[in-house]
Formats: C-alpha cells, sequence, structure tokens
C-alpha cells in the first residue's frame, strides 16, 4: 500500500523567557512516556509470542526493538532527573494500557502485532519530527535536538521492519492502525500537559 505524501509541518513557536524551560520539561516529559509506552508494547507481545516455540523469530525481533526502546528510556529519565522533573502523572495509566494494547495486538496475531509497530512508530516518528523542528526554529537544546533525531531515526527503523513483516497484512489494517494512531495521539497531548 503506497504511503500516502506528509503534509507540511507546522512548527510550534517556542515561548520567550522562563516558559521555554517549562516547554523543554513538557517535550521531555511527554517522550519519556512514549518510551515507557513503547517498552510496555514490545514487552507484552514477548510475552506472548514467546510461549509459543514456533515465533522465536518474531520474538527475537521484538526483544531487539525493545532494547532500542530502553537506551531510549533510560535516555529521558536521565533528562528529568538533569532537568529535576517528573514524569507524566498518567504513567502509571500508560504502563498497562500499553502492555494491554501489545498483548491484544500479539494476541491477534503477527500482522496485527506489526501493524501495531507500525501505527505507534508512525506517530512517534512525526512527534519526534515537530519537536526537531522547533527546537532548530528556537536555535536552542542542540542535545535535545541531536537526541531526539537520533532516536526518530530508530523510531523510523521499527516502523520499517515491521511494514516489511507485513503489518499491511494485518486484518482490519486501516482501522486498526486508524484506532491506534487516534490513542497515541491523545495520550501525547495529556502527557504534555498532565
Amino acid at each position: 500500500m503506497p504511503r500516502k505524501p506528509k503534509q507540511q509541518r507546522r512548527v510550534r513557536p517556542v515561548p520567550p523567557g522562563d516558559a521555554i524551560k517549562a516547554r523543554i520539561v513538557d517535550m521531555v516529559r511527554v517522550d519519556h512516556a512514549g518510551e515507557t509506552a513503547a517498552v510496555a508494547i514490545y514487552q507484552a507481545q514477548q510475552r506472548v509470542f514467546g510461549a509459543l516455540p514456533h515465533k522465536r523469530a518474531i520474538t527475537r525481533t521484538l526483544a531487539d526493538m525493545e532494547a532500542g526502546e530502553h537506551v531510549h528510556l533510560n535516555a529521558f529519565n536521565e533528562e528529568l532527573r538533569k532537568r529535576r522533573a517528573r514524569p507524566t502523572a498518567l504513567i502509571g495509566m500508560w504502563q498497562p494500557l500499553s502492555f494491554a494494547l501489545g498483548a491484544g495486538t500479539a494476541l491477534l496475531g503477527e500482522k496485527c502485532a506489526h501493524a501495531c509497530t507500525e501505527a505507534v512508530e508512525d506517530v512517534i516518528e512525526e512527534h519526534y519530527q515537530g519537536q526537531i523542528d522547533e527546537l532548530e526554529a528556537a536555535e536552542i537544546e542542540p542535545e535535545l535536538r541531536a537526541m531526539c533525531q537520533q532516536f526518530r531515526a530508530d523510531e523510523l527503523e521499527h516502523r520499517d521492519t515491521a511494514i516489511e513483516e507485513g503489518a499491511h497484512e494485518a486484518p482490519a489494517y486501516p482501522l486498526l492502525t486508524g484506532l491506534i494512531k487516534v490513542g497515541c495521539r491523545a495520550a501525547i497531548t495529556l502527557s504534555e500537559k498532565i
């Protein structure tokens, strides 16, 4: 299935003064939440497939993806600590919901698990790109910007792997990925604010 061309992104203006620090903390907070969710999704999918001896290949792929997400999560844990910021107040809700999403899509089969990965990573890639654009426009936080660029590249790699493994062949692919993307975008919005 051909990918739709991306629309022109609107760069969010960075506020002046102390509000910049608050905006950066919001960015780090939501990125931390997203990486926490990604780890939970991959752990759940591995738990389902890992119980089946004939699913070793996908289990290894998911373990590799989870390892990458742990690197991202550890980096954002350090960013929160460095900035004396707290995670989103919703983190305790995101972990079990993400685990349920991972387990549910894995129970629907490999193609649905890959469709989940594609949908999540597609939203996260867009989110990271928005942050990169915002930081570039304001000419601030070069280290955070570089980190987001690297993590965005990692997420694109996960997404591409999922597509290669048959994400588009999942039953009800448009509905499944559409619902997952709506949920991811809602979680991003809430995690930035709460």
